[in-house]
């Protein structure tokens, strides 16, 4: 292919990712303001994922493995997160609720198939307040589900 052939390809590929770019951003800021807050903290929760999942091999399969399916879950995690914060479906929100739940035992087994330090026991965050909640609107309780307890996970390596 020519020279100036390949710098007029180059330059329309230049193009149609800045209008790429530029349709995103405009997408987000024109969307409410619930939809744009939950936009940047969902891109904001894969942006980490992706960057936390690019990992050095080691040499180890296994470790390389659970290098990058912790971040993979933690993402899940965040994402669920938002959709709770921001979303209004019910089925969708349980849904959040039990994505949390069983990522993070996902990610205690990984850590603990491996022999690595397991995080401090804490429920699991499946009830998040809006943003801004309403003086009128009264809190929802709390459901305590608990990441399945170090004695629980211990018995499943026997």
């Amino acid at each position: 292919m020519p020279q100036f052939h390949k710098l007029r390809l180059s330059a329309l590929l230049i193009s149609i990712a800045c209008l790429g770019s530029a349709f995103g951003l405009h997408a987000q800021s024109a969307a409410p303001p619930d939809e744009s807050a939950f936009l940047a903290e969902n891109n904001a929760a894969m942006d980490k994922m992706m960057a936390d999942m690019n990992v050095k091999p080691t040499g180890d399969v296994d470790v390389d493995f659970a290098a990058m399916m912790i971040p993979h879950h933690q993402g899940a995690i965040d994402m669920a997160l938002a959709q709770l914060r921001y979303g209004k479906n019910e089925q969708l929100r349980r849904i959040a609720q039990e994505i949390i739940v069983e990522q993070q035992q996902e990610i205690i087994a990984m850590r603990m198939a491996l022999g690595q330090p397991l995080p401090p026991s804490a429920p699991a965050p499946t009830q998040v307040s809006s943003p801004t909640p309403s003086a009128t609107t009264a809190k929802a309780p709390t459901h305590n589900h608990s990441a399945m307890s170090h004695d629980a996970m211990s018995s499943m390596k026997k």
